[in-house]
């Protein structure tokens, strides 16, 4: 549900909402709780309800389109052949972009000094700077 926050930015709706709601923030987070538990109470009970009258077993999940059409409407049969061209495609075009991804990986490999070992400075490392001492100028 959070995927697109990162902790920061949780942290700082915490504190608006610390905020906001000050003291009646434990009671605003459990009517938050209920209302979810409540949801998802009338939700089952619908799911329970629509299979007792269409007479099958119906889940949740059941209910989204693409489900409803792939569970009812298509046998195993015909998801298969109308899987079958389109993972021929779906393979072909992995292993093409795979490989642009190698070929990538290695040109930039070669371009980059820094990721070639002792290329970069000619396989001698730089004399280290003398340091100036405070005691040195006085």
């Amino acid at each position: 549900m959070f995927d697109n926050l990162n902790w920061w930015e949780i942290g700082a709706l915490l504190l608006l909402a610390l905020l906001i709601f000050g003291d009646r923030l434990p009671a605003v987070i459990s009517d938050g709780l209920r209302m979810v538990r409540n949801l998802r109470r009338m939700a089952t009970n619908a799911t329970t309800d629509l299979s007792r009258e269409l007479g099958t077993d119906i889940q949740l999940q059941d209910l989204h389109p693409k489900a409803f059409v792939r569970k009812h409407l298509l046998s195993e049969e015909d998801e298969a052949a109308i899987r079958k061209p389109l993972q021929g495609v779906y393979d072909n075009l992995r292993a093409d972009v795979t490989s642009v991804h190698e070929e990538l990986k290695d040109v930039a490999t070669a371009v980059d000094p820094a990721s070639r070992p002792g290329k970069a400075t000619g396989g001698a490392s730089p004399a280290p700077v003398p340091r100036v001492s405070y005691d040195d100028a006085t």
